[in-house]
């Protein structure tokens, strides 16, 4: 005696058969799709951690070396020394603004803050645009800074990559 089987495959289409071959090649086809798309994912998962890790590991050494040179900058600035910051700045900095100049507008915003009582780092941001500056790599860095006579400032240091491979302040405002 023949056996028929009504067979429905995954996209509900009805097949009869008269034998058991074709459901057992059916089941087969399907277990090997699944498996295909389960290490498909596993391979996609894979590879998502791998670049994750390797662009955070590289973000974040970019990111600590931006605001190392930007903390060390400021250094300079809050010792008074601001002829010593324009020469430590990056060439685009030098390149829009003389020292003489620099001085100046320094003495003209920073005295009348008085001592630098405390900062804090705000937020950090990379870009590789600026407006009005050519592209490039650059880190915004916002500080909330105390001073003697103003309580709560932001300065806003923007160091970037310059091509000598580090980096030095292309540019410095305070809110």
């Amino acid at each position: 005696m023949t056996a028929l089987t009504i067979i429905t495959d995954s996209r509900g289409v009805i097949r009869v058969s008269t034998n058991n071959y074709d459901y057992r090649n059916m089941r087969r086809g399907r277990d090997t799709m699944k498996r295909i798309a389960v290490m498909t994912l596993i391979m996609a998962v894979v590879f998502c951690i791998y670049a994750i890790a390797v662009y955070g590991a590289d973000n974040s050494a970019k990111e600590k070396a931006a605001e190392d040179a930007a903390k060390a900058w400021l250094a300079v600035v809050d010792g008074g020394s601001y002829a010593q910051s324009w020469k430590e700045a990056a060439k685009i900095f030098k390149d829009n603004i003389t020292e003489s100049k620099w001085e100046e507008a320094l003495k003209a915003v920073r005295a009348p803050l008085g001592k630098m009582i405390s900062r804090k780092l705000k937020s950090k941001t990379y870009t590789t645009t600026i407006p009005g500056g050519p592209d490039g790599e650059y880190m915004i860095i916002q500080f909330t800074t105390s001073f003697e006579k103003k309580k709560s400032a932001v300065e806003t240091v923007t160091p970037t990559l310059d091509k000598d491979g580090k980096w030095r302040v292309s540019g410095y405002f305070i809110n």
